[in-house]
Parts: structure tokens; C-alpha cells; sequence
């Protein structure tokens, strides 16, 4: 399966488990997160919210602007 394959077979709650384990750096049942795991988890991660989630609340979202222009 390739990886858009993958990424629009990812249901809420795969993403959900996605994130929570690059989050802590492990998965729910306690066990470490390996590098390439985390790598391809934050991957697929950024992969579905570009298609499913509002640009806002994506992983890493920054609010455009700069303090000088409120002056």
C-alpha cells in the first residue's frame, strides 16, 4: 500500500493514536516509540490533517502576524 493509500485510509481515531504517541513518545500500551516509528507516525499525522483538519489546529500551526503591526 503506498502512502496515500494509507493516509486516506486513516479513520479520526487512528489519527487521534497517531498523535497522542508522537505526542509522549510511546504508544497507548506503554512501549517506546522507535525513531522511524515516530517519523512516519508524525508523517502520517501531517498527512491527514492537511486533508481533515482546519489549518488552525494542525500539528505546528503558527498565527500570522507580528506584534509590530498592532501598533
Amino acid at each position: 500500500m503506498n502512502f496515500e493509500k494509507l493516509i486516506a485510509n486513516i479513520t479520526p481515531e487512528i489519527y487521534q493514536t497517531l498523535k497522542l504517541a508522537v505526542e509522549l513518545g510511546k504508544w497507548a500500551d506503554g512501549s517506546v516509540l522507535s525513531k522511524p516509528q515516530k517519523e512516519s507516525s508524525l508523517q502520517a499525522v501531517i498527512a491527514y490533517e492537511l486533508e481533515n483538519v482546519p489549518e488552525n489546529e494542525r500539528t505546528g500551526y503558527i498565527a500570522q502576524g507580528c506584534k509590530s503591526s498592532s501598533k
